[in-house]
């Protein structure tokens, strides 16, 4: 199967131009078989070439398909790379991708948004797979930033979906300009490890990057988190996130939790080389980590919108995969981020199906009492949640994160600090998602819901359900087979009690304050309490301070360049220009006799300047 690997990504691509050409004329079924088809094709090609490349027990493969460019002694090719690290994300991409696209054929059936646009989602779609899937194959770090822009691309194209709602072309508009601003840092990266290493290729550029100075391997480093904090929603460049719940909610799944935001901790967990050279560089990427888990956490427990809940809590959660990189947990932040995309793919899936019964209702507030009237939902509301909050030993979550916490415990550089933190993110992240569950699921119904779900709709979710419980148990075959030991570290360890239990606390404290048993209303109610409120609700005023910092002084210099003198130049310029087209225009009256003599005067002029010369 690995000769005909390009076929993982070939297909998807394949998928989408067979949508493109044909303009949404396909029937709806036919579309629907292609987009998802293509897809669910690509997964079974990487799972026979991903089990035949563990048993040849090579440590890479690579597939040259041709040479992209040649420009002197630079000659980057489209290469195909396949080694433990590209075949779990490959894994992840095709298979989560194929149940995603597979809940959407259902999901977007008819749908009264955009009821001409079934086809064209699933183009866009099946080219996100696509770019995603160059972005973790590329052997050289040309085609990974190709990947890179296209998912860009994809996400501002799926965002804005909707786009006959100016929000969700604004929220579109953000998300493309705010990566962007990681997309330059990372190309200048770039530039400067091509500069010092005259290469792109990634495993030449780790084999010879002990030849960089110290100072400009953390530069590059650096720069390479700009890029990474862009895709990947962290601080500082994490507030188009929640804005891109505008998109339909299979896009949401897709980009939260198998695609796009896990692209910046595939970029670190590549050029691992890199950071091994560049300790502030990789101190740099856990605090990043924990300061974005830290106020993501708490930001989730003040939204109402139960799709912006699941976003913050995905901006935390690849918080915690940062963090794990920085502090030298690679393999628990990889596998982190596998079983991330399990359950947060199950969690945004089964609130779609809770959001189509409710008429696309979408607050928390105004659901209520479903638990019963939608059984399939909310068990997969109530796994993927248990995986989310880490439930001790029995669901994916906790295997991962239990790794990445007491990992972190014993990093020599301020490892209680990142422990602490992260455990206090754990205590938050089972808080709120309590209190997501009990004010949507239990209580009185405050909106009465109709089941629409089919079985291309239930099916993934009974998948990534199981996935989410059993998932975990992959650390101990697979995964340390392909990534090396996952943090084995015995629940004697000294932290591993407070670790386990304090979620716990979490939970019983959640259901006891949102079931309304245990009151603090006075607390929360209280000027000092409203006050805080607003502000982790606002996102830490992220937004009001880059408004005021950066948008409004732009607008300003637009308006007042406005009026400068380069534009009256450019009136002055057009005003003659129009006065020229003004007189030439006269000259054509439509008499032939006048077109004649026009003629046998330019000959006459010709003639003379002919002579004279």
């Amino acid at each position: 199967m690995l000769d005909w690997f390009w076929l993982v990504p070939a297909l998807p691509l394949a998928g989408f131009f067979a949508l493109f050409v044909t303009e949404g004329k396909l029937p709806d079924r036919i579309v629907a078989a292609i987009g998802a088809g293509s897809i669910g094709l690509a997964a079974l090609v990487a799972l026979g070439a991903g089990m035949e490349f563990t048993q040849s027990g090579e440590a890479s493969y690579s597939q040259t398909l041709w040479t992209w460019m040649a420009v002197g002694n630079f000659t980057p090719s489209i290469t195909l790379y396949l080694d433990p690290l590209s075949l779990v994300m490959t894994g992840v991409i095709t298979g989560v991708g194929f149940l995603i696209h597979l809940f959407a054929t259902g999901y977007m059936w008819k749908d009264h948004q955009e009821p001409e646009g079934y086809s064209r989602f699933f183009a866009y779609m099946n080219l996100f797979v696509f770019a995603m899937l160059m972005l973790v194959l590329g052997d050289n770090l040309l085609v990974l930033f190709l990947g890179w822009e296209g998912v860009g691309l994809c996400s501002y194209l799926l965002i804005g979906f909707y786009h006959r709602d100016a929000e969700n072309g604004y929220a579109a508009r953000k998300a493309f300009v705010v990566t962007r601003v990681g997309d330059t840092l990372m190309a200048i990266g770039l530039f400067l490890l091509f500069r010092e290493l005259a290469t792109l290729d990634i495993q030449t550029a780790l084999g010879d990057a002990a030849q960089l100075d110290p100072g400009m391997a953390t530069a590059i480093g650096l720069l390479l988190l700009g890029g990474a904090v862009g895709k990947s929603a962290q601080v500082p460049l994490q507030t188009w996130l929640p804005d891109a719940m505008a998109g339909p909610t299979p896009v949401s799944a897709l980009i939260h939790a198998a695609t796009m935001v896990t692209a910046g901790v595939y970029l670190i967990a590549r050029m691992k080389g890199i950071y091994d050279l560049a300790p502030v560089a990789q101190f740099a990427v856990a605090i990043v980590g924990l300061v974005t888990l830290l106020i993501a956490s708490f930001t989730a427990l003040t939204q109402t919108d139960i799709k912006r809940i699941l976003a913050y809590s995905t901006m935390s959660q690849i918080g915690y995969m940062f963090m794990a990189l920085g502090v030298g947990a690679w393999s628990a932040g990889i596998f982190h981020l596998m079983t991330h995309a399990f359950f947060k793919a199950l969690l945004f899936l089964a609130s779609g199906s809770v959001i189509l019964a409710l008429h696309h209702e979408q607050d928390i507030f105004k659901m209520g009492g479903l638990w019963r009237k939608l059984p399939v939902p909310f068990w997969s509301m109530a796994i993927g949640s248990g995986a989310l909050v880490a439930l001790p030993f029995i669901t994916s979550g906790f295997f991962s994160k239990d790794a990445i916490l007491l990992t972190a415990w014993d990093h020599e550089n301020a490892g209680r600090w990142f422990w602490a933190g992260g455990v206090l993110a754990a205590f938050m992240t089972a808080l709120y998602t309590t209190r997501m569950m009990v004010v949507a699921f239990f209580g009185e119904t405050r909106t009465e819901p109709h089941d629409a779900s089919r079985i291309n709709m239930w099916g993934p979710l009974v998948v990534l359900a199981a996935l989410s419980i059993g998932g975990g148990w992959m650390t101990f075959s697979v995964l340390d087979d392909l990534l090396g030991a996952i943090s084995h570290i015995p629940h004697t360890h000294p932290a591993a009690l407070v670790t386990v239990a304090l979620p716990l606390a979490g939970i019983l404290l959640g259901w006891l304050v949102f079931s309304g048993r245990l009151r603090v209303g006075a607390l929360v109610e209280s000027p000092f309490g409203d006050a805080v409120r607003r502000f982790w609700q606002s996102g830490w005023a992220f937004d009001w301070v880059y408004d005021r910092v950066f948008v409004r002084p732009f607008l300003w210099v637009a308006r007042v360049n406005k009026r400068d003198v380069v534009d009256l130049l450019f009136r002055i310029t057009a005003a003659v220009t129009r006065g020229f087209h003004h007189i030439g225009a006269l000259t054509q009256t439509g008499r032939l006799r006048w077109y004649a003599a026009n003629m046998a005067i330019g000959l006459i002029v010709v003639v003379l300047i002919v002579a004279s010369v």
